[in-house]
């Protein structure tokens, strides 16, 4: 007997090691819960069990785990559906709620034993009657159990009901030896429950603070604020697209749940450079931005050049008549200065591509001199015919790279960050979202072949993002037609992945991005 007694003792201890290892590898925290109940019930073989968890503000015990396998009964957790009964409070008029049995427990931190609910005294069991009257079932023994963390704070109450004889299979109470494996099982179970719901925290402290870091790179910039998140969004949505293709060339690509997080990271925090990007760069909206628009410098110096050809005439002691004469032949030249000034303004723009003529034009006007306050100026500055002359777009090559090198800060910030082994890969992805198949891209100027396709599907998202925001100060809000079509004439010129784009059009993902986020006229 006594050998037998030793072989059983050793089959639960060995159970109690290997409950304890699956609780502290479990991170979802409904299956842990879930697994402390269903665990706890089969070591004493009971039919129901109940898993209630302190309240945030430590006034209630919110119910997360209802079994009982005669009434069929399965709820919260993993199982769908939710349970809606009201907390249990711990307090009542102000004292320590002891009528509840759960409560008492939570109370006193004490396990409770009742070998039959309806004989036990000092404990409320009218609603567990009421129950069983109405259900024909037969509430009888309860086992209530604290969990106690590495404080020794209570976090949660197992309830154990109705154990049952394994031999006879009628109801029976629950022995001391159930109850010790039990109170065992509860601790394990309460330091799974703490670490998982650490794990969580931190995870959610690190979202928000990955999201508010962005949120902040937005808001350097009223014309980009919402970027990061439109983009970390439509890249999600394409890594799901790519998850529910049966194409042949997806067949064999499937994120998992651990990657799809790596790479929403990731999404998040591709822009992290930019906080070092000045914003009269960021929010250059015309080509002679930069705290101010310049262009009215310009404007204040032609002003000056007309003032100064009127000025001349009447200072030169005419006649009455022979200054009105003088003074209405230089209108052509007055109406031909205000000409050269609109097409400065109209150059300052930067909405069209600049021609020879243009530049021309340019460094002809730049030849004027107007004389302040004793000193001969140039109407168009050396810096500003700089800016006028840039082809294409507001930013000069200088400021191109100060916001290309954005990528490259990117790529540094996070490679200092001690990411976990499930978001190594972060820096690679959200570095490389500016990179082009054919390498021509920056910051590393990576080819194909050196390209991950996270970091693909990221540089999809944010081209079209860029292409479709109805907030650019630099163009009008291009149509949703036109961007497909960009899009596709950068497949072949090699700076995206044509497959991606492929997979991006023929899902539908664009056009439930573009309903989403692009302005009707956009998209009709």
């Amino acid at each position: 007997m006594a050998c037998h007694l030793s072989d059983e003792l050793k089959l639960q201890v060995q159970n109690l090691v290997r409950i304890g290892a699956a609780l502290s590898s479990e991170r979802d925290i409904d299956v842990l819960l879930e697994m402390i109940v269903e665990e706890s019930r089969r070591f004493t073989s009971a039919d129901g069990g109940t898993l209630y968890v302190v309240s945030d503000d430590e006034q209630y015990l919110d119910w997360k785990i209802l079994h009982n396998d005669t009434m069929g009964t399965r709820m919260g957790g993993t199982s769908g559906i939710p349970i809606h009964l009201p907390p249990v409070p711990l307090h009542v008029d102000g004292a320590p709620n002891r009528g509840n049995v759960s409560a008492a427990c939570a109370n006193t931190g004490e396990p409770i034993n009742i070998p039959d609910a309806y004989e036990a005294d000092g404990y409320d069991f009218s609603g567990t009657r009421q129950y069983d009257e109405s259900s024909g079932y037969r509430s009888k023994s309860f086992l209530v159990v604290p969990l106690r963390n590495h404080e020794d704070d209570i976090i949660g109450i197992l309830q154990l009901i109705n154990a049952q004889d394994p031999a006879s299979g009628e109801t029976i109470a629950f022995s001391e030896a159930a109850q010790e494996l039990v109170i065992a099982l509860g601790s394990q179970a309460a330091v799974a429950i703490t670490n998982a719901r650490l794990i969580s925290d931190l995870s959610l402290l690190f979202d928000a603070f990955i999201q508010a870091t962005a949120t902040a790179i937005d808001e350097k910039s009223p014309y980009t604020a919402g970027h990061v998140r439109r983009v970390a969004d439509l890249t999600m949505q394409i890594a799901g697209a790519i998850n529910r293709s049966d194409a042949d060339r997806w067949q064999d690509t499937k994120f998992s749940a651990d990657e799809l997080e790596e790479l929403r990271v990731a999404a998040w925090m591709h822009d992290v450079g930019k906080i070092t990007t000045p914003e009269h760069v960021v929010d250059k909206s015309t080509k002679l931005e930069t705290i101010h628009d310049r262009i009215e410098l310009v404007a204040a110096r032609m002003e000056i050049v007309k003032r100064d050809r009127i000025i001349r005439v009447l200072s030169q002691g005419l006649s009455n008549d022979e200054r009105t004469s003088r003074l209405a032949g230089i209108d052509s030249t007055l109406a031909a200065l205000e000409q050269d000034l609109a097409f400065i303004r109209e150059c300052n723009l930067g909405g069209e591509f600049m021609s020879d003529e243009q530049i021309d034009r340019l460094n002809s006007l730049s030849e004027q001199v107007v004389e302040i306050a004793g000193s001969s100026q140039a109407v168009i500055s050396e810096d500003e015919l700089l800016n006028l002359s840039i082809r294409k777009g507001t930013l000069t090559e200088e400021e191109r790279q100060v916001i290309q090198n954005h990528a490259a800060v990117t790529l540094k910030i996070l490679l200092q960050l001690p990411f976990s082994k499930g978001l190594r890969n972060v820096p690679e992805y959200a570095g490389g979202h500016h990179e082009k198949l054919n390498g021509h891209g920056y910051p590393s100027g990576l080819t194909a072949d050196e390209l991950p396709l996270q970091a693909r599907i990221l540089a999809v998202a944010d081209v079209f993002e860029a292409l479709t925001a109805p907030d650019r100060p630099y163009r009008a809000p291009m149509p949703l037609a036109k961007a497909m079509d960009l899009l596709d004439i950068m497949v072949d010129e090699g700076d995206l992945d044509g497959e991606i784009v492929d997979l991006f059009k023929q899902s539908g993902v664009f056009m439930v991005y573009a309903q989403k986020e692009l302005g009707a006229e956009q998209y009709e």
